[in-house]
């Protein structure tokens, strides 16, 4: 009310249906941030409505808002009644048995849409997997982005054949053999993005990926092996990598990525084989998260594009990879050091103490500005030893951040003895004028 007199009677409200107002454009985009089964009720709501619906161009249907047995047909009619001119995504989750075995016949009438974008997730209770359609894949020029997840077994006998395909993620699915998967990466020429997620090598013991248009790439492997089996990459226009938990492979060979700009390399360890470290020699920004194993360094090769270096210690040994990494990087700029856990001096190998090295890198002398420590173990004198060998050569820093852990206000005398220690260390590095030096605790 305004004034004490209603909106209805000052003529404010107009009683039509002013959605239905709204431009056809913008009510399908409306609609298409709907669940299908709630925009196909909308056919109900007046004439005009009756078939708009039939026009929305994403689609989503999740079988646990379905009984069992209407699922299927629900799915079907939907895809039969669609009138789009293109299916630009359709999303099918399918948690039963039952359902799962029309698959094959949903996917068939979706790639007759000309579907663009394509996500299947199926999660069965029993182990058991359903055998995706490779006829489909046989000839298709529109599909651009195809998500799989979990119980879907993946069997191509032939070279596939996705003109369109630029995206591609693999969540847990399984392979029938080796050739599927060259077969299913080979028919993909415009492949640039891919993702694959394992944690089982039984099925494919050698998993190759030899893709030249190839440009992200991520591979996530939480199994922990018994050194068999293992990955070869082949990718000569990568950009992208990131690797996470490869343990206990037999081998993991990279060939060569000239044009790789970026790379997160974590929980690497136990291979028998490998070339990791001298695959990412053309890297401007690593990101290394190593677990304790031999690192084979290049020979010979230098860093030369490196400007930032985040290195995670897993370790205590971890001090050889960052003198190497600093000497083999000449125009490194930024450094982070991550510290997650402290290893009692008891448990280290013989030799594992940092030892002052007899030539200042390059990229202390003249080109790093900006150093992260997180986690900084002020207690330890190889920590301190290497943070005010870090700061008392670093002649360009900018900015430097030491990061601690926590500490009770019940621990009075072990924040004095912290303080005590920054002070020091502040006295006796002397970095650059321009240099702010920062202590943080976490």
């Amino acid at each position: 009310k305004i004034g004490g007199e209603g909106l209805r009677n000052r003529g404010l409200v107009n009683e039509e249906d002013r959605i239905s107002e709204l431009p056809e454009a913008l009510l399908l985009l409306i609609l298409s941030s709907l669940p299908t089964e709630t925009v196909i009720a909308t056919s109900v709501l007046s004439k005009q409505w009756k078939s708009l619906w039939k026009l929305v161009p994403n689609l989503k249907f999740d079988s646990k808002y379905h009984y069992h047995y209407t699922f299927s047909d629900n799915v079907f009619r939907s895809l039969i009644s669609h009138k789009a001119p293109v299916l630009d995504s359709l999303h099918l989750k399918v948690e039963d048995k039952d359902d799962a075995l029309d698959v094959g016949i949903l996917i068939g009438i979706a790639f007759s849409r000309h579907m663009r974008k394509f996500v299947l997730k199926i999660t069965l209770l029993e182990e058991s997997f359903v055998r995706f359609p490779s006829a489909w894949c046989s000839c298709n020029d529109t599909l651009e982005i195809l998500e799989l997840k979990y119980c879907i077994l993946l069997d191509f006998p032939s070279l596939v054949c996705l003109k369109s395909l630029r995206k591609l993620y693999l969540y847990h699915v399984r392979f029938n053999d080796e050739e599927s998967v060259c077969n299913l990466l080979c028919g993909c020429p415009s492949l640039e993005d891919l993702v694959v997620h394992r944690h089982s090598t039984t099925d494919v013991e050698s998993y190759t990926i030899a893709v030249p248009s190839l440009q992200r790439l991520t591979i996530y492997d939480d199994y922990y092996g018994e050194g068999v089996g293992g990955y070869v990459i082949n990718a000569p226009s990568l950009k992208y990598l990131n690797i996470d938990g490869f343990n206990g492979l037999e081998f993991c060979l990279i060939e060569k990525a000239p044009e790789l700009v970026e790379a997160k390399i974590s929980a690497v360890f136990e291979i028998a084989n490998e070339n990791i470290m001298d695959s990412l020699t053309s890297a401007k920004c690593l990101s290394l998260h190593l677990a304790p194993f031999k690192i084979k360094y290049p020979t010979g090769k230098i860093f030369y594009q490196l400007l930032s270096l985040e290195l995670r210690a897993y370790s205590y040994e971890w001090w050889n990879l960052l003198w190497f990494m600093l000497d083999s990087s000449p125009k490194l700029q930024i450094l982070k050091l991550v510290d997650p856990y402290q290893f009692p001096k008891e448990d280290c190998s013989v030799g594992w103490e940092w030892s002052r090295p007899k030539c200042v890198p390059e990229c202390l002398l003249f080109h790093l500005e900006t150093f992260v420590w997180t986690r900084y173990e002020w207690q330890r004198e190889d920590e301190k030893a290497v943070a005010t060998y870090i700061l008392k050569n670093a002649r360009c820093l900018k900015k430097a951040t030491l990061s601690t852990k926590p500490i009770g206000s019940e621990e009075l005398e072990k924040l004095g003895k912290r303080r005590e220690m920054l002070n020091e260390l502040a006295t006796q590095a002397s970095p650059s004028n321009s240099c702010n030096l920062v202590f943080e605790s976490e």
